[in-house]
């Protein structure tokens, strides 16, 4: 065990200049924590990889590391990602980025009082549900609406209060699971419901639905497959063709579109997702769907409907619990205020993303191309720079077999490519592109406004800081912390 004799003590790192300066300004128990957490982190590390490392190397190591701890917890963890993946919708970086209406809603009212539940003109209580019940209405031709905390939340809330106890009719081929485990047999327990299947994974017809309604039936209930498709001999009920079967049994039927959208993408060939109005249209009585995917607006689970139905749910004792803030209704209102100009596609980011030309696209990689070239061109480890065609994706569980065609810089290097990969995503902002081909690649779909320049001065710094860590002797699973 003589490779673990060099581990510093406690007082030999408190002691450091820079942990001592630490103490200085945050409480001097959580910076004794973190040490010991560092340590005890080095020590199973040297146990599994026994290595001798210099005390003076594993001293500044261990510092920097307590640094990076106490750092965290008062810079916080939740930072600002660059995306160069070229997935508009990225679950893992919180899917869709606001609209500036969006954000001068929330600047506007997050630092004031609001009258989030006061009726100001009568002055008794009022219902936080107002501030976004019209603009739905009007935008979505339905009788009522409501606003819980995700679409999860939607489903759930509206199958246990019109089915509690009672049966709900699915078709077999959308049992679908939409991710992070959340399905709708689960979802379906979790109300109160019970769930009916009909027809095969492949083929479900309207006569399916007809056959198993019973008097402890509640409901139809038609998932959009929106994160997978299922091709060749199938067959599915349409909304249309439920509604109609629901009509003649008398019975309610509820459409969970998901990732569900306002604005017709048709014209740009997205033609696979159907809009909210034409559910309702369609004469769904109960349509949900998500904030923040196609919508582009903030986490938010969105019930619109016939108002019966609505406002039984509004009664219901679980909407407490699922409640959305002052700080949704406020983004939900100003992304929701975007879709009354004649163009929303210009005013929403994630619109804005799906819609833009592939000319553009193009030019906007050339530029990047040209900024990366002067930034890293000359770099020794840099072994090409170039523009490509690449292929897009919408993601957030929409158009699962559907590519944008796209454009971004392709970087190839000598070695290293994973390391500069971590190095970017430890970056300030972070930087998230794609491996591919033992390459580089940065999709310029996916930037915002001002993003070029900052992805040129990211890959500068990550090169030189590449150089940095190779000198410092560190433990390779330091290093990869």
């Amino acid at each position: 065990m003589d490779h673990l004799k060099n581990i510093p003590n406690m007082d030999e790192i408190l002691k450091h200049p820079e942990v001592a300066a630490l103490i200085a300004q945050v409480r001097r128990d959580m910076v004794v924590s973190a040490a010991r957490a560092v340590v005890a982190q080095l020590r199973a590390q040297l146990i599994k990889r026994p290595q001798t490392i210099p005390k003076t190397i594993m001293l500044e190591e261990v510092v920097k590391l307590i640094k990076t701890r106490i750092s965290a917890l008062t810079t916080g963890t939740l930072q600002e990602v660059v995306n160069g993946t070229g997935v508009v919708l990225h679950t893992n970086l919180g899917r869709a980025p606001l609209a500036e209406s969006a954000l001068e809603e929330i600047q506007g009212l997050a630092a004031c009082y609001t009258n989030l539940e006061l009726d100001l003109q009568s002055g008794e209580r009022g219902s936080r549900y107002r501030h976004l019940e019209e603009l739905l209405i009007t935008l979505t031709g339905a009788e009522a609406a409501l606003v819980v905390n995700n679409n999860a939340a939607a489903v759930l809330l509206g199958l246990n209060t019109m089915a509690a106890g009672r049966e709900v009719i699915v078709s077999r081929g959308q049992l679908v699971e939409i991710g992070g485990a959340f399905r709708i047999p689960e979802v379906m327990k979790a109300s109160g419901a019970r769930l009916v299947e009909v027809g095969t994974t492949n083929k479900t017809y309207p006569g399916d639905f007809l056959e198993a309604i019973r008097p402890e039936t509640a409901l139809l209930f038609s998932a959009h497959t929106s994160n997978y498709r299922i091709v060749g001999f199938t067959r599915e009920a349409t909304l249309a063709e439920m509604v109609q079967a629901g009509r003649q049994a008398g019975l309610p039927v509820m459409h969970d579109l998901g990732s569900g959208v306002l604005f017709d993408l048709s014209p740009w060939g997205l033609k696979e997702e159907p809009t909210v109005q034409a559910s309702i249209n369609a004469g769904a009585d109960v349509v949900t769907f998500s904030g923040d995917k196609l919508l582009g607006g903030p986490q938010a689970g969105i019930i619109v409907g016939k108002k019966t139905y609505i406002d039984a749910m509004k009664k219901n004792q679980l909407l407490r619990a699922l409640r959305v803030d002052k700080l949704t209704i406020a983004a939900l209102e100003g992304t929701l205020k975007t879709y009354l100009t004649a163009e929303p596609q210009l005013l929403v980011p994630v619109l804005r993303m799906l819609t833009v030309s592939a000319e553009e696209l193009e030019q906007s990689s050339f530029r990047l191309c040209s900024q990366l070239q002067e930034a890293i061109g000359d770099h020794p480890q840099v072994v090409s720079i170039m523009t490509v065609a690449l292929e897009d994706r919408v993601g957030g569980g929409a158009y699962p077999i559907h590519s944008l065609p796209g454009f971004g810089v392709e970087i190839a290097f000598k070695s290293r490519l994973e390391t500069i990969a971590r190095l970017l995503r430890e970056s300030r902002p972070a930087l998230l592109a794609r491996i591919q081909d033992n390459c580089l690649l940065i999709s310029v779909r996916t930037l915002r406004a001002g993003d070029l320049q900052q992805v040129a001065g990211l890959l500068q710094q990550t090169l030189h800081r590449l150089g940095m860590e190779d000198k410092t002797g560190a433990p390779e699973g330091l290093k990869e912390r």
